[in-house]
């Protein structure tokens, strides 16, 4: 008997009873799950199957078929009895003989898809029958000769006793995977919750796509997942396809209307418990969607939002977001990107507007009532040109007339794509409570923000907080809730005396008094520009640290 270490081979062609090296050899141990399929080489590496000598003598390269059942037949006719994936146990006694009925065995088996066919050798057969073995070859059926007696019923029970034992693991495995995800939806859990508890019962990457291929969410080791991502483009094509190495799908939808689906990617278990799981996680994705309204683009809405969030942020690489980005059907390869925040309007109605104009793009809600939009236009379109259609088609709406739309330059190199929406989203923040803001143009750069974009991206120096406290001291030690709004509205409003004291709703003698008092306590004059303009620049200071 040969060794574990031994390669795998066959018998020499025409030597069927050559000297008898142990052609079989157990697969590797690897890191699969607990119960993994019981194919016909694993059933070959029992220990009890090694005490009967076994050798592989034709289709060595069909061991890794499934085993569903064991059946012990010696009927020559034996294949109108089976139903697919047995591995059929014989002596051949009624097949001795007469060669026509061997390879008639084979092909019948062969036809009936058995996993393979083992003969005790014995004597009907002492030695492996030529016929026999060059069918099996021909059909790519497994064929294994046991050359030491070996007790049928030992292999029978083993086997069986293992196939009920995966069975009722795959079963409770379900159970506790649907009672886990029903637990969640009940607590309210996020939809990436439910992921993250789909892919560590799976042990692989979870992607969620919409009927587009269009990837909406994923769970599972980062590294892995990035993977995936990195070849989606391949992997969508082949998304509606039949399920193969690993990859195995389920449909979600209801009510006779499906929207998207759920993939395991590269799944290393046995492909009934992957769909097990997988239809588990399903029904409860449509249960989470239906319990959280069945909005129809609620998940690519949360997909747009993780993904320009991040990117905002920084505190991923914008190079390792490139992946999700490509997936989740932004196009990014030579493209021009304009990052936007836009206030006061809503992202589904940004996202309506992008599909109107038809224009490739991300939007979706972040903090203080902003959005973030991404366009990612073709290198040979005008960006200002298109940038200033989407906001003059936003604000003609009358549900988003008061929109403001800030931008920052065209990018052509994604890693610059978070630097751009952070100046963005600056610009937004500079204007968010300016007076000015109905005169600013529709599309709002950094250029148009002036001094008070200038303070916001210095507010965090300890300098410019020092200088801040310093020039309002006199206001902030006091708790007067009246002077300081009136100071902020008569810088804003350029020094005018009566258009303050309108927008206070006071006489002018009365706002003369608490102009002196706001004077006395700062101790300076604000008749002298350069004095107000210190102060101003102090109050703007303050006004964005307060944000």
């Amino acid at each position: 008997m040969t060794t574990a270490s031994d390669p795998l081979r066959p018998p020499e062609p025409g030597r069927p009873g050559a000297a008898r090296p142990l052609a079989f050899v157990p697969a590797p141990k690897s890191p699969d799950p607990p119960e993994p399929v019981l194919s016909v080489r694993r059933v070959l590496g029992l220990e009890r199957v090694l005490a009967g000598e076994p050798e592989v003598v034709a289709g060595a390269g069909q061991l890794d078929r499934p085993v569903r059942w064991v059946h012990v037949a010696e009927a020559p006719d034996v294949g109108v009895m089976l139903s697919g994936g047995e591995m059929v146990l014989t002596t051949g006694v009624l097949l001795a003989g007469d060669e026509d009925k061997q390879a008639e065995y084979i092909r019948s088996l062969h036809r009936a898809e058995a996993a393979a066919v083992v003969l005790g050798l014995g004597r009907a057969f002492p030695a492996p029958p030529d016929v026999m073995r060059r069918a099996a070859e021909s059909c790519g059926l497994p064929m294994v000769v046991l050359h030491r007696p070996f007790p049928f019923a030992e292999l029978t029970e083993e086997v069986q006793s293992r196939l009920v034992r995966r069975k009722f693991a795959a079963v409770s495995l379900s159970e506790t995977v649907r009672t886990a995800l029903t637990a969640l939806i009940t607590a309210g859990a996020p939809l990436q919750r439910l992921l993250d508890e789909v892919a560590a019962h799976s042990a692989c990457p979870v992607v969620v796509t919409n009927l587009a291929h269009r990837v909406l969410a994923t769970a599972g080791e980062r590294p892995a997942v990035d993977d995936v991502l990195r070849d989606w483009e391949r992997i969508a094509r082949q998304a509606g396809g039949s399920e193969g190495d690993g990859w195995i799908r389920a449909e979600l939808g209801g009510r006779g209307e499906r929207w998207g689906r759920i993939l395991l990617c590269g799944y290393r278990g046995d492909t009934a418990t992957g769909r097990l799981l997988a239809d588990r996680a399903a029904e409860a994705l449509v249960l989470h969607r239906m319990l959280g309204g069945g909005a129809s683009r609620s998940w690519e809405e949360q997909s747009a939002r993780s993904l320009l969030t991040d990117l905002v942020s920084g505190v991923v690489p914008a190079r390792q977001l490139l992946p999700r980005a490509r997936a989740a059907g932004l196009p990014v390869n030579r493209r021009t990107f304009v990052p936007l925040v836009v206030r006061d309007a809503e992202p589904a109605e940004l996202d309506r507007l992008l599909r109107l104009l038809g224009l490739s793009g991300l939007a979706a809600g972040l903090a203080e009532g902003t959005a973030a939009v991404l366009l990612s236009l073709a290198r040979d379109q005008d960006a200002d040109a298109l940038t200033a259609l989407f906001a003059a088609r936003l604000r003609g709406r009358p549900e988003t007339a008061r929109a403001v739309v800030a931008a920052a330059d065209a990018r052509t190199a994604w890693d610059e794509v978070p630097a751009g929406l952070r100046e963005a989203r600056h610009v937004a923040r500079a204007v968010a409570d300016s007076t000015a803001a109905l005169d600013l143009p529709a599309v709002v750069r950094l250029k148009d923000v002036h001094l008070r974009g200038l303070i916001r991206l210095l507010r965090d120096d300890p300098h410019v907080q020092s200088f801040a406290e310093r020039e309002l001291d006199g206001l902030l030690r006091v708790a007067d809730d009246d002077l300081l709004p009136v100071l902020r509205t008569y810088l804003a409003t350029g020094r005018n005396k009566s258009r303050t004291a309108q927008l206070h709703h006071v006489s002018r003698p009365a706002l003369y008094r608490r102009l002196e008092a706001i004077q006395a306590r700062l101790g300076v004059d604000l008749d002298d520009f350069e004095q107000a303009a210190s102060v101003h620049i102090a109050l703007l200071a303050h006004d964005a640290q307060q944000e």
